[in-house]
């Protein structure tokens, strides 16, 4: 009887115990409190400080407001009224007479920038004001490069009108769109730097061997090369010293391994170091400069959280007023006034999305604009915290981890959730993929895997070449990692991430087959090789670093390597239950991704769920249809790992979600249009092509046999003779491989090239002789 009584006593205890642990788990969020419209967003002041413009929804789509600096958010008047695509990014043109932003259609990529005047009146018929169209380009892609505070009726924009692949500069009239030509682009720039004096000065170039050039422009606009550095490095501009001689950049260049803030002489090319992190662990995160002393503000860098080094002592007081009156908070000093007295200062952490301020430096006075997402329970949120673990080889891996708030962190269901990129990075702060997991039950780990940037140049060459490989293993290690800490229930681990994240979730599930229960697949590249054919062509500066952090599909070896690491060659292997997800519009990865590895598990009777966005690119930006895939997919992992979900959703977002699905047995495979740049241009004939290896030049007789884009070729030279196949044109840029003879063995070279009628420049590329770059002339 006594031991009865003890264990009857056992199990009531563990009875009661169980019910707390459930009652301690923060109710369920409802999702639209995490992805939909939320009811502010992006707010701005006017260069006077007349005027608060922000983003919120105008029929049920984000749109741009603006209201008095004293009135309330009630009085606020819609200046766009985009119903079918969101506004996501906007600002003031420098006189505050236009507010200025850019929409693309669709998703599609292709944006033009559009201008409105706030104090115009509605147009017949609208509630809005008119919006111009200033670029007027159809499938296009504008680039704004600078906004001149010499002339505020300007800006600066690139436009790839002229040659999909490269941005011609123009000169653009905000009141009338009048367009003026500055620069045509046929020296492959990246962008164009305007000095302190909004004067043209610098030119950013990606050479043919992928290379990054930083030019010197004269006044006779004569181009001048002053500092580079290789394609696995970094180098760019950020801003002019106040002397306007010299110019601020980063770069980790040759020995360096983290970035560091340099100084470049304009006149001589000669730098000097600036800062790097005093805590040598990262690379420098940013530079802030006042826009009107061009004095240095701050320098950042993102460890575990980011740090801020103070330059201006009044800066600093500002911020440390702040941190003092509002504690552990992140803190961005984000739109000003055109005297900087007056700025938009956003505040937020871990788990809050945020606050927005307006700040008065010279009073000190900071007053409340709107909280950012305020049906949010900040209280219901998990906390995320920073863990290290190592990978298969050895390698450290930063990750962050969110563990469900109310459960014990013990045999959880967990979600691994890359991010995309790769060469990017997850931070510390409010995620909505993370909060939204963790309320439905799971724990989330988010892996900065090598390739992430931030942690210096080897951390990020470590993942050259190693998709699928090395760096899912960062993934499956992480795995592990919160096994052995008790944290993970093994049977109950799923994946999920987009873009890249979308890759490493197909690769998790056809390279570690056994790892999963459940993985869906957002945006993601199931053919390594499929992806780079589909690149848009205003890309075209990236190819190089893509063939040589990726692999190149021109090679024997990379090709091979490429499908070896392309989750659809693995289809096969894969059992663990999927959902893919995809926008139909998408330009970086194609619709034809999801529907290969979609057709190949449909192939072999395996189950697959698949949803897809007409109206959405690289990436869900409608509420309604970001709601509907959340909906599906919460569902999708409860079903599999174990997690909560929610069983409700509005009329429209069902409605959606019913469109967006899409029966596997209706896929088809449509045969890939041909990203042509034009006809192909014409390289027949015999050639005379003069090579520079290192430094010595050596002559060589091309012969080329071109039928339509094809074509194959012969070369002889003092050295020996070569053949030339797989050669395509496209438009004016051809591509081959050149078997040639070197000291009495074969040696394969890629070669890329572009054609100007009776001239070809180019390089040959090999990974033992390196870059060698070719010009070469028809003969007559």
């Amino acid at each position: 009887m006594r031991i009865k009584l003890i264990f009857s006593v056992l199990l009531v205890s563990l009875s009661i115990f169980a019910s707390l642990a459930v009652a301690q788990q923060p109710p369920l969020i409802d999702r639209e409190a995490f992805f939909g419209n939320p009811e502010y967003a992006g707010a701005q002041i006017s260069p006077d400080g007349k005027f608060i413009s922000f983003i919120k929804p105008y029929k049920d789509t984000m749109n741009i407001w603006v209201k008095g600096v004293d009135e309330p958010f009630n009085a606020a008047r819609p200046m766009t009224a985009d119903t079918k695509r969101p506004v996501r990014s906007y600002f003031w043109s420098r006189d505050g007479k236009y507010i200025l932003f850019v929409q693309d259609q669709g998703g599609d990529e292709n944006f033009n920038v559009y201008a409105v005047n706030p104090a115009d009146k509605p147009a017949a018929g609208s509630d809005v004001p008119a919006a111009r169209n200033i670029t007027a380009g159809k499938g296009i892609r504008a680039i704004i490069q600078a906004v001149p505070k010499s002339d505020p009726d300007a800006i600066y924009v690139g436009l790839n009108e002229r040659d999909k692949a490269w941005h011609d500069l123009y000169k653009v009239k905000i009141s009338t769109g009048e367009r003026t030509l500055i620069n045509e682009n046929k020296d492959r720039y990246q962008g164009i730097v305007f000095d302190n004096a909004d004067k043209m000065r610098l030119a950013v170039r990606s050479a043919q061997n992928g290379d990054t050039e930083i030019l010197r422009i004269d006044d006779d606009g004569k181009a001048t090369k002053i500092y580079s550095c290789t394609t696995l490095e970094t180098c760019s501009p950020l801003g002019f010293n106040k002397d306007n001689k010299r110019v601020y950049i980063q770069t980790n260049k040759g020995d360096l391994d983290l970035i560091e803030l340099e100084l470049l002489d304009v006149a001589t090319g000669k730098t000097e170091k600036v800062e790097s992190d005093p805590l040598g662990k990262v690379d420098l995160g940013g530079v802030s400069f006042s826009d009107i002393t061009h004095e240095m503000i701050a320098t950042t860098y993102e460890d575990d959280r980011v740090r801020t080094y103070w330059k201006d002592k009044g800066y600093e007081k500002d911020y440390n007023n702040i941190k003092k009156r509002l504690g552990d908070r992140e803190i961005s000093f984000n739109s000003s006034t055109a005297d900087e007295k007056k700025f938009i200062v956003a505040t937020y952490s871990d788990v809050d999305p945020g606050t927005v301020w307006l700040y008065d430096r010279k009073s000190g006075n900071l007053s409340t604009l709107y909280q950012v997402r305020e049906k949010l329970d900040r209280k219901a949120l998990s906390p995320m915290t920073s863990v290290k673990y190592k990978s298969s080889d050895g390698l450290e891996i930063q990750a962050y981890l969110t563990l469900p708030k109310g459960l014990a962190a013990k045999n959880l269901p967990v979600v691994i959730f890359p991010h995309g990129g790769p060469w990017g990075r997850d931070s510390w702060g409010y995620n909505t993929f993370a909060q939204f997991l963790a309320n439905r039950g799971y724990a989330v780990l988010q892996p900065n895997f090598r390739a992430s940037t931030g942690y210096g140049k080897k951390f990020l060459n470590a993942g050259n070449n190693q998709w699928g490989e090395k760096m899912q293993d960062d993934l499956t290690w992480g795995v592990k990692y919160l096994i052995e800490q008790g944290i993970a229930d093994p049977k109950r681990v799923g994946i999920m991430g987009g873009s890249y994240g979308g890759y490493a979730t197909l690769a998790g599930v056809a390279f570690t087959p056994d790892v999963y229960a459940g993985a869906v697949a957002i945006v993601a590249p199931s053919n390594l090789e499929t992806l780079l054919q589909s690149i848009p062509p205003y890309w075209e500066a990236a190819r190089t670093i893509f063939y040589e952090r990726m692999g190149n599909p021109n090679t024997p070896e990379g090709l091979a390597q490429m499908k070896r690491q392309s989750p659809l060659y693995s289809a096969d292997k894969i059992k663990t239950p999927l959902m893919v997800v995809q926008g139909a519009n998408d330009p970086r990865v194609n619709k034809r991704e999801a529907d290969q590895i979609v057709i190949a598990l449909r192939d072999r009777n395996y189950p697959v769920e698949y949803l897809v966005a007409p109206d959405e690119g690289h990436g869900f930006a409608r509420p309604v249809n970001n709601s509907a895939m959340i909906a599906a997919a919460e569902k999708f992992l409860a079903k599999h790992l174990g997690g909560r979900f929610q069983e409700s959703m509005t009329p429209e977002v069902a409605k959606r979600l019913g469109e967006i699905t899409v029966d596997p047995k209706t896929v088809t495979l449509a045969k890939p249009a041909a990203k042509s740049e034009g006809p192909a241009a014409d390289m027949n004939g015999k050639w005379s092509l003069a090579a520079d290896a290192n430094g010595q030049t050596l002559q060589i007789a091309v012969e080329f046999k071109q039928t339509g884009a094809a074509f194959t070729g012969a070369t002889n030279s003092q050295i020996g003779n070569g053949t030339i196949d797989g050669g395509k044109v496209n438009g004016k840029s051809f591509t081959a491989i050149l078997h040639a003879e070197v000291q009495g063995q074969i040696v394969d070279f890629t070669m890329e090239g572009t054609i100007d009628g009776d001239k070809i420049t180019g390089t040959f590329t090999n990974p033992g002789f390196g870059s060698i770059p070719f010009s070469a002339t028809r003969d007559k």
